[in-house]
């Protein structure tokens, strides 16, 4: 028999002892009257005299995450919503009863506990017990070296384990929270109204990206999981909504990465009768608030860096600007914006960064805008720590996007940097159902020259602007990778609680032909 289940059948005749002692082995709740945290709130400032004078009675609930034992007296700590405080158990004060239903407890185990606070000889604040509750058994014993433990995987899929060994853990998820409510007082107060729009969708749009696939059985339909809710909040402002918002899962059929998981969190919101510069300024005051709500200040710590979120640290950079700006030395004089007018001029460019020993993945025969934006991404993107926007993209990588009046083959459309990642993207929206209709036709062409993640037609959506959409501008952020920036967490498996993992059968038996190969 394994040690788990032998401890798990051991605790099972504990809980079979306990019941005998007449108490509810899974009773349906507990009345208390203070939370650990608010005991230590209130009175970790009251000295031993003044709890005495003033005797406080508690009732609290929480679990065992420590247990001493003295013969007939013994000190455990409760821990609740992260954090601990010491009771004092003593078999005159508790009775014959009570003191066997102590000696029957485990690590880990819920329990109530009423008395009076007070100070031990030590000084530390606690509990002395009149009275325990059992409320639930913890049958598998809780890791002893769960902190800092290697096989992170383990962490992932026993994240209810994780919570209770790692405070630090349970502190990123509670920054997180707050984030997201963040994001919701501002939008409110911006006027914007949040909505909820479909997570099956009949064609898979609003982005660029490969779609996972379900079927409806009644109406005997294949349906697609959103990639992005962008063509249906853009139907809203078509209908009236001038200012729409959603906090929103989305899917996509790709890898998995430190940056990437199937599936993540987004704020999408829609802006009626502004363009790419008003929504970049609602976005740049949006996480310009988040930062102080979840952290208190300005500044974050990023590995070895530190980020300044105060508005005037923000730079502002168009996609050219940037790959001259960051320009590698090794591959010589810096680009002119008159290098990005021309195929010939571009492949040039790459080239030259490839001969400076650069990886630059692109296609000789796809479209100059896609090429220009791998550039971008060879030669910029690792210097953008500090928060910095991009913008003016290639019309070629931006099927929803407005162009520029005076250079078609640009558009108004911008993405927010920080820590070398991107955690937003937004643009003025493209609201003329006959320049659409040309874009997505563009994007089946890439379809088949094989690009899966090309946009597909879609009809509804051309009809719906052809009803006509107010000029807007829009935004996606990227709420995971916020997280990560702001809890100093460098992957998004650490701030996603429940990640996407392989199964646990397969990973085992993978790791057992990786240790036959070594």
């Amino acid at each position: 028999m394994a040690l788990d289940e032998n401890i798990y059948e051991i605790r099972r005749e504990k809980l079979k002892k306990i019941e005998a002692l007449g108490q509810p082995v899974y009773p349906r709740k507990y009345e208390f009257t203070y939370t650990v945290p608010q005991i230590l709130a209130e009175y970790s400032g009251k000295t031993g005299e003044e709890l005495e004078a003033t005797r406080v009675n508690v009732r609290v609930a929480g679990r065992i995450m420590a247990i001493r034992l003295m013969g007939k007296a013994g000190f455990a700590h409760l821990q609740q919503d992260g954090q601990r405080l010491q009771f004092y158990v003593k078999k005159d004060a508790i009775g014959d009863t009570g003191f066997e239903l102590w000696k029957l407890l485990d690590l880990g185990d819920h329990i109530g506990v009423r008395g009076y606070l007070f100070r031990t000889r030590t000084g530390e604040l606690s509990i002395h017990a009149d009275d325990l509750t059992f409320l639930s058994k913890d049958l598998l014993p809780l890791p002893e070296k769960w902190h800092g433990l290697t096989d992170v995987e383990l962490r992932y899929r026993q994240r209810y384990v994780d919570l209770v060994m790692n405070p630090e853990v349970r502190e990123v998820f509670l920054k997180r929270s707050k984030l997201v409510q963040s994001f919701r007082r501002y939008f409110d107060s911006q006027g914007f109204i949040e909505v909820e729009t479909p997570m099956m969708h009949p064609i898979a749009g609003g982005a660029v990206a490969r779609p996972f696939k379900t079927h409806h059985n009644s109406l005997d339909m294949d349906l697609f999981l959103r990639i992005a809710p962008e063509l249906y909040l853009k139907r809203l402002t078509v209908g009236g909504f001038d200012r729409v918002y959603e906090i929103n899962r989305n899917f996509r059929n790709e890898g998995l990465g430190w940056r990437w998981n199937p599936e993540f969190t987004m704020l999408e919101a829609y802006q009626a009768y502004t363009d790419y510069l008003g929504i970049m300024n609602t976005t740049q005051g949006a996480i310009e608030q988040a930062v102080g709500d979840v952290t208190g200040g300005t500044k974050t710590k990023w590995g070895e860096e530190e980020i300044d979120w105060a508005g005037t640290n923000w730079r502002r950079l168009t996609m050219r600007e940037a790959i001259i700006q960051f320009w590698p030395e090794k591959a010589g004089a810096k680009p002119a914006m008159n290098d990005f007018a021309s195929h010939e001029s571009v492949k040039a460019l790459v080239m030259r960064v490839r001969g400076a020993g650069i990886d630059l993945a692109c296609d000789a025969n796809e479209p100059t805008g896609k090429t220009i934006a791998a550039l971008f991404e060879a030669v910029a993107e690792e210097h953008l720590v500090q928060p910095t926007i991009i913008y003016e993209f290639p019309t070629a990588i931006s099927p929803l996007s407005k162009q520029k009046p005076d250079e078609p083959d640009w558009t108004e459309r911008w993405e927010i940097f920080a820590g070398k990642m991107e955690i937003a993207n937004g643009f003025s929206e493209l609201n003329d159902p006959e320049d659409q209709r040309r874009r997505f036709e563009a994007q089946l062409k890439e379809r088949e020259r094989g690009d899966e993640e090309a946009h597909q037609m879609d009809e509804d959506y051309i009809r719906a602007l052809s009803y006509g959409m107010p000029p807007a501008g829009g935004v996606g952020v990227g709420v995971d990778r916020l997280a990560m920036l702001l809890t100093d967490s460098h992957t998004i498996r650490d701030v996603i609680l429940f990640p996407q993992l392989r199964p646990e059968k397969q990973a085992t038996a993978e790791s057992a032909e990786g240790a036959e190969g070594e």
